[in-house]
This record gives C-alpha cells, sequence and structure tokens, in this order.
C-alpha cells in the first residue's frame, strides 16, 4: 500500500453486504466506514478524512451519481469508485464522466476490490505528489482560458481508469497530452506505450498488437510479445485511431472490454492491465455513419473525452510557445540563442496555424536557418512564405512537350554540379535529399496536413507516414 492505515467510506444500502466488506478489509488492515444513503455519507465526509470512496449507484435517497459530482466538486482530491450492477454500464460510464476514478461490477470479488482500492492508493498518492512539484504539470505551455481549461481537464481524467478519447486537428500535440494523462496518473512509473494505428501495414496489425506464438505462421521462429501486452500495468496509446482496419476493431473492442488477449496462435487468453487512451483528427462519428468505424468500439472509448485547441485560438500562447522553440532549438543546434523583434512577434500572431503547433515549431527552425544576427524579424519569418498560398490563376493548357535527348543533354554546368553531388555522397543519399525536400515542401504548401499532402503527391496516406518516420518528419 501506498498509505499508512488506510481509511475508506463504503456507501451502500445492503446491510449485510456493508458487514461484509467492512470484515473483509480489515483482515488487510483497511478500516472501512459505512454509509447506508447520500445523505449519511455527506455527513461523515464533513466529520473525518478518507484515503478512498466506494459508492453504490442505486441509494435509497439520491443516486450514487450525485455523491461523485459531490466528493468531485468539495473533495477533489478523495478517489472515488462506483458499484455498478449488471446492465447498469451506461450509469457507471456517467460516473466515470462525472469524476469517479474507476467501477466495481456486481456482485463483488473481494480481489477485484482490493485491487480498486490499491489503485484509489495510488491515486491519491500521486495527486499529493502532483501537488506539491507539478513539474510535468506545467509541461503544458500557455495561460489562454483554452489551456487552463485543458489544465483542470487533465487533473481530472488522469484521477480516472477510465478510456480517455483526445480529438484536435493535426499538429495539436495529441501524443504530448496523452503522455501527460499517463505522467499524471498512478500509471507513470509503468509504461507508456504510443501506437500509431495509420503506420502500420493492415496485413502486420494483429501480430503487432496482439502478439504470437512460435510456430503460429511461417516466418514465426519465435513468440512475439504485441504491444498491448507490453503496455500491462502502464498506458496505450492508439493514435489515429481512425485508420484501424474493422476487422481489427473487433478484436480492440474485447481487448478493452474484456482486459485480456489471445496471441495469434495461442490456446489460452492472456490477462493484461492496461488504460487505453486515443487520438484522432478525423470525424469518428461521420465515419461511424459512413460504416467505417464501429459505434460500440467508439462507445467503449470514448468515456472521458479531450478536445485540443487549435493554436489560432489560443492568442499570445503563441508566442509563449515561439520563444520555448527558440530556445529549445538554439540549445539543440549549440548556437547562440536568438530573439524575436517586435514585428516578428506581430506577423506571427496574425498568422492561421492549420498546421497548429507542429507548423509553428518548423517556422521556427527555418527562420533560425534564415536569420544571420542575433534577432529574427519578420523578414526571416515571410521569406518562408507557407501561411499564404499564391493565388492560382487559370491558364490555358499547354501543349506538352517532349524533351529530345541528345548526347550534350547532360553536359550543361548546373548538371555536371548535380552529378558531382551524386558521384561524391552517392546515388541512394542524393535521390533521399530529394525526396525529403519535396514532402517537405508539399507539407509546407498543406499547412502540415499530411491526409492533403498525400492526395497531391498521389500516394497512400500510410506510405507518407512511412516516408515522414523514415526522414524524422513525424513529430507532435
Amino acid at each position: 500500500m501506498t498509505i499508512n492505515n488506510p481509511k475508506i467510506l463504503f456507501v451502500d444500502d445492503e446491510v449485510d453486504l456493508c458487514m461484509l466488506i467492512q470484515m473483509s478489509l480489515k483482515r488487510i488492515h483497511i478500516y472501512c466506514d459505512i454509509a447506508h444513503d447520500v445523505a449519511q455519507a455527506k455527513e461523515k465526509l464533513s466529520k473525518h478524512k478518507y484515503d478512498a470512496c466506494l459508492t453504490d449507484l442505486n441509494l435509497p435517497d439520491e443516486s450514487g451519481l450525485e455523491l461523485v459530482k459531490y466528493v468531485t466538486d468539495h473533495y477533489h482530491d478523495l478517489p472515488i469508485a462506483v458499484l455498478s450492477a449488471y446492465g447498469n454500464m451506461e450509469i457507471a460510464i456517467a460516473a466515470l464522466k462525472a469524476g469517479a476514478f474507476d467501477f466495481l461490477s456486481k456482485p463483488i470479488n473481494l480481489e477485484s476490490l482490493k485491487n480498486l482500492l490499491e489503485k484509489a492508493f495510488s491515486n491519491k498518492a500521486a495527486e499529493q505528489k502532483l501537488n506539491s512539484s507539478d513539474i510535468e504539470y506545467k509541461l503544458l505551455i500557455g495561460q489562454s482560458p483554452v489551456m487552463n481549461t485543458l489544465r483542470d481537464t487533465l487533473r481530472k481524467v488522469a484521477k480516472t481508469q477510465a478510456p480517455v478519447f483526445i480529438m484536435g486537428e493535426s499538429g495539436t500535440g495529441k501524443e504530448v497530452i496523452a503522455k501527460l494523462v499517463h505522467l499524471l496518473s498512478h500509471r507513470k512509473e509503468s509504461t507508456f506505450v504510443p501506437i500509431n494505428c495509420g503506420a502500420i501495414p493492415a496485413d502486420l496489425m494483429e501480430s503487432e498488437l496482439f502478439g504470437y506464438v512460435k510456430g503460429s505462421f511461417t516466418g514465426a521462429t519465435q513468440n512475439k510479445v504485441g504491444l498491448i501486452q507490453s503496455a500491462d500495468g502502464g498506458t496505450l496509446f492508439l493514435d489515429e485511431i481512425a485508420e484501424l482496419p474493422m476487422n481489427m476493431q473487433v478484436k480492440l473492442l474485447r481487448a478493452v472490454q474484456e482486459k485480456c488477449i489471445r496471441p495469434i496462435g495461442s490456446d489460452t487468453e492472456i490477462p493484461v492491465d492496461f488504460r487505453i487512451i486515443s487520438a484522432t483528427h478525423q470525424n469518428v462519428e461521420q465515419l461511424i455513419q459512413e460504416g467505417k468505424f464501429r459505434q460500440d468500439l467508439f462507445f467503449r472509448l470514448h468515456v472521458m473525452d479531450i478536445q485540443l485547441p487549435p493554436l489560432r485560438e489560443r492568442g499570445a500562447d503563441i508566442i509563449l510557445l515561439a520563444k520555448h522553440f527558440l530556445e529549445k532549438i538554439c540549445t539543440e543546434w549549440q548556437i547562440p540563442t536568438k530573439e524575436f523583434t517586435i514585428s516578428a512577434k506581430d506577423w506571427l500572431m496574425k498568422q492561421r496555424y492549420t498546421g497548429n503547433i507542429r507548423e509553428l515549431r518548423n517556422i521556427i527552425e527555418r527562420a533560425i536557418t534564415l536569420s544571420d544576427g542575433h534577432a529574427i524579424s519578420d523578414i526571416n519569418l515571410k521569406s518562408i512564405n507557407i501561411h499564404k498560398p499564391t493565388p492560382q490563376v487559370e491558364t490555358p493548357p499547354q501543349p506538352i512537350s517532349t524533351p529530345v535527348i541528345s548526347p550534350t543533354a547532360y553536359t550543361d554546368d548546373s548538371t555536371q554540379i548535380e552529378m558531382q553531388k551524386v558521384w561524391a555522397d552517392g546515388l541512394e543519399p542524393y535521390l533521399e535529399a530529394i525526396e525529403k525536400r519535396i514532402l517537405i515542401e508539399t507539407l509546407n504548401k498543406t499547412y502540415w496536413n499530411r491526409t492533403q499532402a498525400a492526395k497531391k503527391l498521389n500516394m497512400s496516406f500510410r506510405s507518407l507516414r512511412y516516408r515522414l518516420k523514415k526522414f524524422g518528419l513525424d513529430e507532435g
């Protein structure tokens, strides 16, 4: 236990059950106080200090959901869980959204109750540590109202065991938020496993997520632990969840519901204790209507939701973030720290940032490269020319001329320079440099909207993600 001599409040109108729970917990040195309705519970909460609270949802005077809301509002550092009879899952999820950190199904299994209380005490210890340091909590840069609201939401979400669904435009930092939820929870000492569902080929998805046993298929020369199992005790983050194939959505749904997996070729299931966080920039509700995403899976994943604001709605946070990136990049490049001029700050505040935080970082990185002196001006920023696309003027189609190749076609000075680069570095590095440059230019023109970039390059989204990862461009 992480708390000495823990004391809990158990709220239920079944007298026999209360006595059983009280005696059972006494054997493992947990003091259990009893209340039979919401009024009694509020009275005891006002007189005593508890380390956790567990309440039934069906109480004589008021719903246990009201008690959850009361505890969340008046005793925000007190972990509260709910008891849910079979068929009350919607109410249990409502309790999680109201602030409960977990729920336990009736009839109560004493081992499950013990595990739940251990999580509650860990939650309380983590909350106390957070209040004393707030180190990870301060990683969210910004003082705008939307960011302050986001901080409050994170603190509330981190206390629960409920699945979290993060929504936001591309580049708003969904993985950063998922990592913060993990760091602010009692699971922070365990593994955080991020998975990009759009970066794994469909035919490898099951083996990557669930693993396999030796001999299950040709090439399976040894057992492989799946990514879900590697998140045991920690947090599983599924980015771009909307890219998950339909057949895998069924398997994931069962893994989330049952908290167990079956590796490919195995006859037995493996229990896995993990918290799942999902994220997407797509409209999942529209995908459900189009039959491209399972509604039951969305219902299970979308218990606690976090909506990330676009950068253009964060006001002065833009300058705070720009300064942060400026200092960080200068440190990484081991060059003297630069500063923004007033005109540069004014320019930064006027942009739309459809690529959001990722786009802002790229702007700063290129401006540092283009600036010669100590200061970065609006001239350095404007020269990037990635925010305002050139107006497209319709011109009549021009006849296509086929180039005629002659023995002297490759003897001009520019071509000779290019050939010298190839001879010096090799063909592969030269071609990769061209490919990377084309990727960056296309992403800049689409404001780092990867879906649009893939269409412009006439390639699949999966292929684009592979290349971005290859060149180290798949960040944020």
